[in-house]
């Protein structure tokens, strides 16, 4: 337990000083995909680039040049062996008793041998300035002299055998050594010196000797580079030797590693910088999912007061537009809840009414004397049961109406058809009740090619027309009434207008008509006859259409009041 707590007190600190947003399951995604890019980018660079390869291809130009010079001046200081001459012995038959003959010889039959003693000298001084290692061999392709040595003649070549237990490289020389033989082509072969200095073991130096110069790139045990060119020392066309130029092993390794530390430390700085703006980043992403997710939680859980989410309208991006809608979400809940306990209250009591005169009409009902007082009693009871079915399926009817709209899918409908059917439905089945003057106006004004196409529920939009038909019904003069249904056409809108020649509406109860359970019903009609949610309905489907629903009176001559007008605006289809 306390190695746990040891190890977990430092990440205490850096959750107290970064905060949660270090620990974020977003923050750690966002620098782990940055760094992985930067990773496979920079592996790319160091493992694809052409650095190395181009330095390998200048070295070998370099040495063959560096091989061409220094094999010209080891060719120029040969000597010619004037030991020996070359007679021909049918000539020598050919001569007389006191005759001689005097040798001439041809450059074909002379021989130019490499004197140690002065080739030495000249390969000291070209070789000294560089750090490239030379090798002469002769014809045969036995070592003649080595920079690293200069041997002299007569002087015995020692070589030192392998140790019988290797060295153990320390764990940074194993890291490079692996990293190197990592990095390097696999099919290069391996470097190792000749046994006694004989030179045939290089293929190039086979080559040279045929007056083939050569190049091979080679890698030792540590897999370090080493860069050898064999370039033929000759004399007219005789060739005396073979020149080989060998670069120093870890030369171009250190080059190339010098290179990789500087991608390595350009890489250290944009990881760095990398994993500070994804820091910052994710604070600007992970911190505000927080908090919204925080105050969803508070608002899920249920504050006692009205929970306000944070607004980052200001961001103009996505997480602004997350804002804005929970926040509209939210607003638009809290209204829903509000709604339902209002609705609540307001069904309660409505339902309280008949319920306490059905109560009363029960209880008084045997003690009743007579059988006028008990059919009174008996009426009652009956008008309040049908009050009470009728106030029971309205608030069915309004309750199920936001989830209805919700799951049932818009389609295109066409009003100057559905008024006409509504309007001649209302003339056949409404005549019995009142007899009323029922009018459908079509006004396309200055456009006869105007239609009339809006996107909804048919039957609700129909549900509309219905309720304010019948509610104008029901106020209109019976030997006189008249009814105007009329449908006109703005820019993007529908206007369906509906018009009586009634009382009007008081001025007071023009927004009162839309409430809830609120009924102001014209003399003479029965009370409880309706429940007062019809023109709530009415303006619930049409504001759930994006439209709108209010009523005004019609002035007439004298400043009187003609009618009432109730005003359907509805949003038209764009694209009819």
């Amino acid at each position: 337990m306390r190695g746990q707590r040891r190890w977990a007190h430092p990440f205490t600190l850096i959750r107290r000083l970064f905060g949660n947003a270090v620990f974020s399951s977003l923050t750690r995604r966002i620098v782990f995909f940055n760094l992985v890019a930067l990773i496979v980018l920079v592996g790319g660079i160091m493992y694809l680039n052409q650095f190395r390869e181009g330095l390998i291809d200048a070295r070998v130009e370099s040495l063959l040049t560096q091989g061409e010079i220094i094999a010209g001046a080891i060719s120029a200081s040969a000597s010619v062996d004037t030991n020996s001459i070359t007679i021909d012995p049918e000539k020598l038959l050919e001569l007389q008793a006191g005759e001689s003959i005097t040798p001439l010889p041809s450059d074909e039959d002379l021989e130019f041998p490499i004197i140690q003693e002065r080739v030495a000298p000249v390969l000291r001084r070209l070789i000294s300035p560089t750090r490239t290692r030379a090798r002469l061999f002769d014809a045969d392709a036995d070592l003649l002299l080595d920079s690293r040595h200069l041997y002299s003649g007569g002087q015995v070549l020692r070589f030192d055998l392998p140790p019988v237990d290797p060295e153990t490289p320390s764990i940074m020389e194993a890291i490079g050594t692996w990293f190197n033989r990592l990095l390097q082509p696999s099919d290069l072969p391996l470097y190792k010196e000749p046994p006694g200095g004989n030179g045939s073991v290089y293929p190039e130096v086979m080559n040279a000797l045929t007056g083939v110069r050569g190049a091979v790139v080679r890698v030792n045990e540590k897999g370090e580079l080493i860069v050898s060119v064999a370039v033929p020392v000759q004399r007219f066309r005789a060739v005396l030797g073979v020149l080989l130029l060998s670069t120093q092993a870890g030369d171009i390794d250190k080059i190339v590693h010098a290179e990789r530390l500087a991608i390595i430390r350009v890489f250290g700085v944009a990881a760095l910088v990398n994993v500070i703006l994804s820091l910052l980043l994710s604070s600007t992403i992970a911190n505000p999912l927080r908090r919204l997710a925080a105050a969803a939680i508070r608002v899920r859980r249920g504050a006692k007061e009205r929970e306000e989410i944070p607004d980052f309208s200001s961001r103009q991006d996505e997480i602004g537009n997350l804002s804005i809608a929970l926040r509209e979400m939210t607003t638009a809940l809290y209204d829903r809840i509000a709604a339902i306990e209002n609705f609540a209250a307001d069904v309660s009591h409505e339902l309280k009414n008949p319920l306490t005169s059905l109560r009363s009409a029960v209880e008084t009902l045997p003690l009743a004397r007579t059988e006028d007082s008990k059919k009174r009693l008996l009426d009652i009871i009956q008008h309040d049961v049908r009050r009470l079915d009728r106030l029971i399926s309205d608030i069915s009817d309004a309750s199920r109406l936001d989830a209805e709209l919700a799951r049932s899918d818009a389609k295109k409908i066409d009003l100057e058809k559905l008024l006409g059917d509504l309007v001649d439905i209302s003339r056949q089945v409404r005549g019995s009740k009142k007899p009323v003057l029922l009018d459908f106006v079509i006004d396309r004004k200055d456009n006869p090619k105007a239609n009339f196409f809006v996107s909804g529920y048919e039957l609700r939009i129909g549900q509309i027309v219905t309720n304010l038909i019948e509610n104008a019904r029901s106020f209109v003069p019976e030997p006189s009434g008249r009814i105007i249904v009329r449908l006109s056409r703005s820019r993007s809108r529908c206007i369906v207008t509906i018009e009586d020649n009634g009382p009007g509406i008081q001025a007071e109860d023009i927004d009162r008509i839309f409430e809830r359970f609120y009924t102001d019903r014209p003399e003479g009609e029965d009370f409880g006859q309706n429940s007062g949610l019809g023109l709530s309905i009415s303006r619930q489907i049409a504001e759930a259409h994006g439209g709108t629903l209010k009523a005004e009176n019609i002035a007439g001559k004298g400043g009187l009041v003609a009618g009432a007008r109730f005003i359907l605006s509805l949003p038209a289809e764009q694209n009819a």
